[in-house]
């Protein structure tokens, strides 16, 4: 405290630095030793070599600021326990106790018993920021300078200061990169060709050795980066600096905000009652809360600010992105430039946090969204004109992206995180790494509900968060590297044995009952250790990897009618809308949700394949006409049939549908009195949409309710919504093993295509060019599963029976994309000129679907 009180120097004042005596309100100022200590940074010593005594003093200083939060909350509650005053008194008297002035306005009593807070001048606030834009900044001095200016932030005006000093020293640095990146960039256009970048750019076929590099080229390169980006204190890593110290104090004040009204909520219910029964001589109603709604506004009228600052659209940074990017396009031309996207970083970095409150913000209007019985997706949100740059920028150095996750999973903890939940840029083993460092973790497991959210406001998990900047500039964070990278399941804190004695003809059953007592957290957390009664063995993974595969063969045993096959023939499955016949039908589907959600947590693969709209079901997604494809292709027919074509006169449906309960027919209204109400043309839509929400949602809402609460017991509802359908089969099923030359063997053609055809074999060297992720999205782009049976693709099931893989010729427009019947296993290709344009058609095709 003694730091933060008034002293008074007679005789022998403090000689102020450089000169500036009574500058800014130096003359109350220098009174406060914390002052003093400010102003050190206003000297090159303290704060531009980077050495320990910045740090020792930025230490000090977060130290010594620690009562300010307590100073200014007692002031507070000391101005509302106060008699009742007029309540401009009062606001003024709230004011006033926050920025440290005298409490003029309020009583005598009042004044002497607020604590009076120190006055800092501007320059000394300003003078912090010398620290973050040095050239050298070490770890512990940017969280120390991070915790100084949290601890300031209590005192009204403070982050506006610093706040407007880091915009003006990030704008200033951004056109010193500019200029660096702009030179890297013209010795990369000499290094690596026209031609070979567009084509690149175009989605075409890597092929590794097409262009050598000479050494001269290379050196020049090297010479560049290493110069210019590689050390700490390159320009690009001190305005990542100054970017998440402005990212960290909008996070500041949010959560801040957030808590206050949080509080107030809270403390008006109690207040409320009290207030409808006043006791005996209770004089008139005291409005304690005036003080408090004050500094709350001033959070509020800060944040605003902070989000009108709109760095996104900032003339400085935007010339600074489109260098950055048509720098990573050269990089990914050739594999002997991709050490210049890892040079790059940190001005990557720069990017995620300058659009991250353009994604923040998009995240809140989703959130604000709800009501419906179907979560809305953050993607679902008509995009802004800064969302669509960060989209466009992002999906166009898809595969850099990936590589420096893949090298360094921390980062979507951190700075990449506004990437976990774009399900167009992430590759799933990226996306599934993420999911289970985020799952073992104690405080996701707890608390994962408002995981994309606080991903958002920074408070993921290592790496990120309140306090805990996701990386230092020129810096990785002890926790943000290996730790991650080495977090799975067999890791994870384990708490007691499951021991589970079951009967290998009664699994289902026994499994129901032994885990019918056991909470969500506790099967989580647990080790499954599993004996088949009346035989020898010892668990040791084996045995329970069993369990998990006669349980997955179980829940879709039809003397259950838990689920009913998706159509004739087929693998995937659905929630049976008659499983009422079984008395406890909603407790097992509350038991296979948690039994899905413990093979996910335990990384046991499990042979259980579902339709597509009960995947999305599972992902809080909402289901349309499409998915009824699989359901019932015939109805979806009718249904396709209905939109495609004027039905004026032709159709004599009403906003009813019959249903079959074993035998018994019963008609059900699509809206109210709907067996009344003609489906027109006008109409027709609408019609169409809620008949699908009632087949796929409505006839078979408690069993997905009754199966999400098993399974949310378990997998955080957010945190499994960074996957796709797609991907979210892949997470439950396992990836595919692929043979492309059974699929290829097992394929028919039609429409005029034959093995020969020009689009035939470009397809197949695509399907070989792809990965093991994208040949299984592929399959279930036409297929509707990524399944591929036991016996190889010339089993392959259809609608009725054995059904081939099959490719169509699509005499429409070659620039379309290619489309797909599930139901009969077919592929539409369009007849593309190129083999580039065929490629980057296809995986866009796949990754859309």
């Amino acid at each position: 405290m003694h730091f933060l009180v008034e002293h008074h120097h007679h005789g022998h004042a403090l000689k102020p630095l450089h000169g500036k005596a009574r500058a800014e309100g130096d003359d109350e100022g220098s009174r406060f030793p914390v002052v003093h200590l400010l102003r050190l940074l206003e000297k090159p010593l303290y704060y531009s070599q980077g050495n320990t005594i910045t740090e020792l003093l930025m230490q000090l200083l977060s130290t010594i600021t620690k009562p300010l939060g307590g100073m200014v909350r007692r002031n507070l509650q000391h101005l509302q326990q106060q008699h009742p005053l007029e309540p401009a008194t009062t606001e003024v008297a709230a004011a006033d106790a926050a920025e440290g002035s005298s409490v003029a306005a309020a009583p005598a009593a009042a004044v002497s018993a607020t604590v009076q807070l120190p006055g800092i001048p501007g320059h000394a606030l300003r003078a912090i920021v010398n620290v973050l834009a040095a050239g050298e900044c070490t770890s512990r001095t940017f969280q120390h300078t991070l915790s100084l200016i949290q601890n300031l932030s209590h005192m009204t005006g403070v982050l506006s200061v610093i706040t407007d000093e880091l915009v003006r020293r990030a704008s200033e640095l951004s056109d010193s990169v500019c200029e660096e990146i702009d030179g890297l960039l013209d010795v990369l256009k000499e290094v690596v060709p026209a031609s070979q970048v567009e084509s690149q750019a175009a989605g075409g076929e890597e092929v590794a050795g097409v262009m050598e590099l000479s050494a001269e080229k290379m050196d020049r390169v090297r010479d560049i980066t290493l110069g210019k980006f590689s050390p700490a204190s390159s320009h690009q890593s001190r305005l990542l600096r100054l970017l998440m110290a402005i990212d960290y104090i909008s996070t500041t004040v949010t959560k801040r905000l957030e808590d206050r009204r949080k509080a107030a909520v809270a403390e008006k219910e109690p207040a409320a009652e009290e207030a409808a029964q006043p006791e005996e001589g209770e004089s008139m109603e005291v409005d304690s809360g005036a003080a408090a709604a004050t500094v709350d506004e001033d959070l509020a009228q800060e944040l605003m600010r902070l989000r009108s600052l709109s760095l996104s659209n900032d003339t400085h940074f935007v010339p600074l992105w489109e260098a950055t990017s048509q720098c990573l396009r050269c990089a990914g031309a050739s594999p002997e430039l991709a050490h210049v996207a890892t040079v790059l970083l940190p001005l990557i970095e720069s990017f995620m946090v300058v659009y991250k409150p353009v994604l923040a913000e998009k995240s809140r209007m989703a959130d604000s969204g709800g009501g419906s019985s179907v979560q809305i997706s953050p993607m679902s949100v008509a995009p802004s004109a800064g969302e669509t740059y960060f989209q466009n920028f992002t999906e166009r150095h898809k595969k850099i992206l990936n590589t420096l996750v893949r090298n360094n999973p921390g980062l979507l903890s951190g700075s990449f995180s506004l990437l976990v939940f774009n399900p167009h840029v992430l590759d799933f083993d990226n996306k599934r790494s993420y999911f289970y460092q985020r799952l073992h973790d104690d405080s996701a497991g707890a608390g994962g509900s408002n995981n994309r959210r606080a991903l958002l406001l920074g408070q993921g998990g290592t790496g990120g968060g309140l306090g805990q900047p996701a990386t230092v500039a020129g810096q990785q964070p002890p926790s943000a590297g290996a730790h991650t990278h080495h977090h799975h399941a067999g890791q994870r804190p384990l708490g007691q044995t499951l021991h589970l004695n079951v009967r290998r003809e009664t699994v289902f059953e026994d499994s129901y009952h032994q885990f019918a007592g056991q909470s969500g957290e506790e099967i989580k957390r647990g080790r499954i250790h599993v004996k088949f009664r009346d035989e020898e063995g010892v668990d040791a993974g084996g045995v329970s990897r069993e369990w998990f595969q006669a349980l997955a063969r179980q829940m879709f045993n039809p003397d259950y009618a838990l689920f009913k096959p998706s159509a004739a023939g087929r693998v995937t499955y659905q929630p049976n809308p008659q499983s009422w016949v079984n008395p406890d039908h909603l407790q097992y589907f509350k038991f296979v949700g948690r039994i899905i959600g413990k093979a996910i947590v335990d990384q046991r693969v499990l042979d259980a394949y579902f339709t597509r709209s009960f995947y999305k079901h599972i992902l809080g997604r909402k289901v349309d006409y499409r998915d009824m494809e699989a359901i019932d292709p015939s109805y979806y027919k009718s249904l396709e049939w209905i939109l495609e074509n004027d039905i004026t006169e032709l159709l004599e449906e009403t906003f009813s549908i019959e249903v079959d309960d074993f035998g018994q027919h019963r008609v059900v209204d699509l809206i109210p009195d709907g067996q009344n109400v003609n489906v027109t043309e006008e109409n027709k839509a609408e019609y169409v949409r809620l008949v699908t929400l009632q087949r796929l949602y409505l006839a078979i809402k408690d069993q997905i309710k009754s199966f999400l609460t098993g399974f949310h017991d378990l997998i955080p509802r957010d945190l499994i919504q960074i996957f796709n359908e797609q991907e979210l089969e892949l997470l439950i099923s396992g990836m595919p093993d692929i043979d492309v030359d059974d699929w290829r063997n097992n394929t028919e053609y039609h429409g005029g295509f034959n093995s020969g055809s020009a689009q035939i074999q470009w397809f197949w060297r695509a399907v070989r060019s792809f990965d093991q992720e994208e040949r299984a999205k592929l399959l279930q782009f036409v297929t509707g599963t990524s399944k591929v049976p036991l016996e190889g693709f010339a089993h392959l099931q259809g609608n009725q029976g054995v059904q081939k893989f099959q490719i169509h010729k699509d005499f429409g427009s070659p620039t379309r994309l290619p489309t797909a019947h599930t139901c009969f296993n077919q592929l539409d290709l369009p007849l593309c000129e190129s083999f580039d344009t065929l490629r980057a058609n296809l995986l866009l095709a796949i990754s859309e679907c």
